[in-house]
């Protein structure tokens, strides 16, 4: 691996040559920073400052154009610190013109700063010229921004992150508003998210108004608006008495009505919306190829594959599944030095969300999947190297992603014997 990285990084050093203009950008929210280097590091002309616009975009062209006729240049390549999402709209414009961009990583922008300077000041036209000779010594990378359903695909699992955060506070702030005025509503309805519960806050949210209601006037508002079955007279005989005894707040309930309508209204919004969203990715992971293959593993379901392609991408992209496992952050790193041998961990450089995403799902499959679990009580439990819990945890992450991987690609439908493979079975039932 590391014979393969090294190779790599030669390949890129080479890119540049005599005949390269390296630029480095460093991009801010509306004004950037351009400085420009030959092959060897040495700046030419003066930096350019260009605003996030399409005439700023314009004016970079043309201050490239003319560096690059006066010094003789054929080609360009422009290094960016990918800070936010401030960099796209850059990218979408150079690569519509034909310049290549590549990315810095913004670490390395941090730890090689004081290298020409000795000092730990920081400015745009200073991370300019860091980047730039990043680019130089082949310290980047290609972007692989998605592309067609993979780009929709992402975009999707981003809002529905979004709306699922916002979707848990409109419920947190219904269970707070029932702690004050209801606090007894959990007991006649367990789960307050059922039907015959939406409609008896909505139309009997206090204890006083369910009191004066009554309990005829309780169920013909269930039948009337739907409540066929499983919640009747009993139901709301255990209502009224409860509501009856309730040591709920009496003093701003008209406020606190109000506060519970634009709740609920909220919570059916959201609810709306992410059922609707859903439907949509539904529609999309059906065009990837390999992604019902994918759902075939027991408890991997659509939000899964759907979360994990919209992180990954076109799978067709990657060589082997090490690259998702380090694309990931799951790769391992030590910290040793002399005969001190330091703990060894996972890198975390790379992408959080597919990260947290595999390991939830890794939670499940290890309590429900034979297969895993079997291989999380093998790790656990082996004579030779026995793993921790969380480590067996990280190992069945990359086994994960290798399933997927082979999944995908070769479009075949899970088999769980060779999830442990005919060697890795016979030590698991002599662990068992």
């Amino acid at each position: 691996m590391k014979h393969n990285q090294s190779s790599k990084q030669n390949q890129r050093i080479m890119r540049i040559s005599e005949t390269t203009l390296v630029i480095g950008t460093d991009i801010a929210k509306r004004n950037h920073v351009a400085r420009a280097f030959n092959y060897r590091g040495i700046e030419l002309g003066k930096r350019c400052l260009f605003t996030n616009d399409d005439n700023g975009l314009n004016n970079l062209i043309a201050w490239a154009s003319s560096l690059q006729k006066e010094h003789g240049m054929n080609d360009i390549i422009m290094g960016v610190e990918p800070t936010g999402h401030y960099w796209f709209p850059l990218y979408h414009f150079m690569k519509c013109r034909g310049i290549e961009v590549v990315l810095i990583n913004p670490h390395h922008v941090n730890k090689s700063k004081e290298l020409d300077d000795n000092s730990p000041t920081k400015n745009d036209v200073k991370d300019a010229k860091v980047i730039g000779k990043l680019v130089i010594d082949g310290r980047y990378t290609k972007p692989q921004l998605p592309e067609g359903v993979y780009a929709d695909l992402r975009v999707y699992m981003n809002q529905r992150e979004r709306l699922n955060l916002d979707l848990n506070r409109a419920k947190a702030r219904i269970h707070n508003w029932l702690d004050r005025f209801f606090p007894e509503y959990t007991q006649v309805f367990k789960k307050w998210e059922g039907k015959a519960s939406l409609i008896t806050l909505e139309h009997f949210p206090l204890p006083q108004e369910v009191v004066q209601a009554g309990e005829t006037s309780i169920v013909a508002t269930w039948k009337k608006n739907g409540v066929e079955r499983a919640v009747g007279a009993k139901r709301a005989a255990l209502l009224y008495r409860t509501a009856s005894k309730s040591i709920g707040l009496t003093e701003g309930v008209t406020a606190a009505k109000h506060e519970l309508a634009m709740c609920l209204e909220q919570y059916t919004m959201l609810s709306r919306q992410l059922d609707q969203l859903m439907e949509l990715v539904e529609a999309l992971v059906k065009q990837i190829p390999g992604a019902e293959e994918m759902m075939s593993i027991p408890c991997v379901k659509l939000t899964t594959v759907a979360g994990f392609l919209a992180e990954v991408g076109d799978l067709d992209n990657y060589v082997h599944s090490q690259q998702i496992v380090r694309h990931a952050g799951l790769s391992l790193r030590e910290n040793s030095s002399g005969d001190r041998k330091g703990e060894t961990t996972i890198s975390k450089r790379g992408r959080c969300r597919l990260r947290a995403l595999l390991y939830r799902v890794t939670l499940t499959l290890v309590a429900k999947n034979p297969e895993f679990r079997a291989l999380h009580h093998y790790y656990t439990t082996r004579m030779d190297n026995p793993l921790k819990k969380k480590q067996s945890m990280i190992a069945l992450c990359n086994k994960l992603i290798r399933v997927l991987f082979e999944l995908g690609r070769k479009q075949k439908k899970y088999d769980s014997t060779k999830v442990l493979g005919p060697h890795r079975e016979a030590q698991l039932q002599i662990a068992a």
